[in-house]
């Protein structure tokens, strides 16, 4: 019977998602971090009901991804202690970024 807890788990997070996924999102106000020019590259964030967070990159406002409180809670906590740190790039001995 250890299974059933798991299961209830899963079928729990599944409705998360589910009603996550069915919110229309379409007025929502998107954000993107201070300073960024409106043509460039950058992460845009909306806040949803209860917490959730909505996700997408300027270039492809269209693929939008979408998380629960506690999910995006897990990834700013992550991302504040490190987790998600970019290695340096290799450097060659003339001080370009290696290819």
């Amino acid at each position: 019977m250890a299974d059933v807890p798991d299961q209830d788990l899963k079928a729990r997070k599944d409705r998360e998602r589910d009603e996550l996924y069915a919110l229309d999102i379409s007025g929502v106000e998107w954000h993107c971090a201070p300073g960024t020019e409106q043509e460039e590259e950058r992460v845009e964030i909306a806040y949803l009901p209860d917490g959730a967070v909505a996700m997408r990159s300027s270039l492809d406002p269209e693929t939008v991804l979408r998380y629960t409180e506690a999910e995006w809670r897990a990834f700013v906590l992550g991302a504040r202690d490190g987790e998600f740190d970019l290695e340096p790039a290799p450097r060659r001995q003339d001080g370009a970024a290696a290819e």
